[in-house]
C-alpha cells in the first residue's frame, strides 16, 4: 500500500480508506470483522466511521458501527496503534433537539460517545458530517480547537460542504487562530464530478486533503446493476437510503455510461470497479478514497486499483466519456 501526505500536515495516510457505514446494518458483525481483517491485511490502515452509523438504525442501533470497530480494535494488542480512525458528527443520534448539529454541546457529546464506543482515548480525524446553518462556524471551530488541545482529536475535517462554505471556514480559522479543517470528504466518482469545478481547485490551493466517499457510486460502477435487476441487499434496495441512491444514479444515461466504462475496462483487462477507482486515484487532488464492501473479497478490486496506475490515454477517454457529469444539470 502506498502512503501519501494528509494535506498540508505531516501525517502520512494510506492511499485507500475503509468505509464502515454498513457495519451493523446491511453487514452483520462477523462479516464486518472479516472485511476489516482483509482491509488491514491489504494495507488499508485508515477506517472511516460516524456517530450515526449505521444510518438504518436510527435511533436505537446508531453507534453499532463504532462498537463493532471497537471490538475489532480490542481483539489484538497494539492494534489501535496500527490503524488511523476517522469519525464524524452532525446528524441526529437521538430524539432530543440538541443531539445533532455542530454546536459546542453536540460536538463534545458526540465525540465522547464515539470514544467510549470505539474503546479509545482519541480519534485521528474528527469531521463535521455536514454544514450546520444553525451554528456559527466560529463556535464549531473553537470547540474543535478545544478537543484537539485536550488530546482527544489529532486533526479535524469536514464533509458534505460547498466550496464557499469550506473557504469561509478556512478564513475564519485563520482569523480566530484556531485549528482549521485539514480535510474534506465529498462525494466523487465518474458519475458525479461537480466538485472538480470549484471545490478541488480550492483544496489544491489551500493544501487540503480530499478523502472522497462513493468512488464506486454505491456499487453502481461495478457494472453489476441493470435497470430491471433486483437491488435487494445493495445500496439501491428499497427504503430511504435506497431511494436516495436510485435518485442519484438509477437513470438511463447512467446505465449507458457504465456500459461504455465496462467496455473500456475490458480493453484494459481490469474490472469495471477497478477502472472506476483508478480514475479517482488518478486525480492529483485526491488523497485517499473511501472504499466500502459488503464482503471481504470485494476489496480485491480496490487493492488492484491502488497497485496499478491508470494509463494517461485511458484517463482522457474516461474524462471525455463522463464530461457531462461535471455539471449539476447533466442529462438523464
Amino acid at each position: 500500500m502506498q502512503y501519501t501526505r494528509f494535506g498540508r500536515t505531516g501525517l502520512q495516510v494510506p492511499r485507500l480508506t475503509l468505509g464502515t457505514m454498513t457495519f451493523g446494518g446491511q453487514v452483520d458483525e462477523p462479516t464486518a470483522i472479516a472485511i476489516m481483517d482483509a482491509a488491514f491485511e491489504g494495507g488499508i490502515a485508515m477506517f472511516d466511521t460516524a456517530d450515526m452509523y449505521p444510518p438504518s438504525g436510527y435511533p436505537e442501533r446508531q453507534g453499532a458501527t463504532d462498537e463493532i470497530i471497537g471490538r475489532w480494535l480490542a481483539a489484538s494488542p497494539g492494534r489501535r496503534d496500527d490503524v488511523l480512525v476517522a469519525t464524524k458528527c452532525f446528524f441526529p443520534t437521538g430524539r432530543r433537539r440538541w443531539e445533532s448539529g455542530n454546536s459546542r454541546h453536540n460536538v463534545i457529546r458526540s465525540l465522547d460517545e464515539s470514544l467510549r464506543r470505539l474503546g479509545t482515548d482519541h480519534v485521528d480525524l474528527f469531521q463535521v458530517h455536514s454544514w450546520d446553518p444553525g451554528t456559527p462556524i466560529d463556535e464549531t471551530l473553537q470547540v474543535m480547537d478545544d478537543v484537539v488541545r485536550q488530546g482527544k482529536v489529532r486533526y479535524v475535517g469536514c464533509s458534505n460542504v460547498l466550496a464557499y462554505q469550506l473557504a469561509r471556514a478556512t478564513g475564519r480559522a485563520e482569523v480566530l487562530g484556531t485549528v482549521r479543517f485539514e480535510s474534506v470528504q465529498p462525494r466523487y466518482n465518474l458519475l458525479f464530478r461537480e466538485f472538480e469545478r470549484e471545490m478541488f481547485p480550492l483544496c489544491a490551493e489551500e493544501q487540503l486533503a480530499v478523502i472522497p466517499y462513493n468512488p464506486l457510486a454505491g456499487g453502481f460502477l461495478s457494472g453489476k446493476h441493470r435497470p430491471e435487476s433486483d437491488a435487494s441487499g445493495t445500496r439501491f434496495e428499497s427504503g430511504d437510503q435506497g431511494a436516495r441512491y436510485r435518485e442519484r444514479y438509477w437513470h438511463e444515461r447512467a446505465f449507458a455510461a457504465v456500459e461504455q466504462i465496462t467496455a473500456l475496462a475490458a480493453e484494459a483487462g481490469v474490472s469495471t470497479a477497478t477502472l472506476a477507482l483508478q480514475w479517482v486515484l488518478a486525480n492529483p487532488v485526491i488523497t485517499s478514497p473511501i472504499v466500502g464492501a459488503s464482503r471481504p473479497e470485494q476489496l480485491a478490486d480496490a487493492l488492484a486499483a491502488e497497485r496499478t496506475p491508470l494509463d494517461r490515454e485511458l484517463k482522457a477517454r474516461l474524462d471525455e466519456l463522463t464530461h457531462e457529469y461535471r455539471f449539476g444539470d447533466a442529462p438523464r
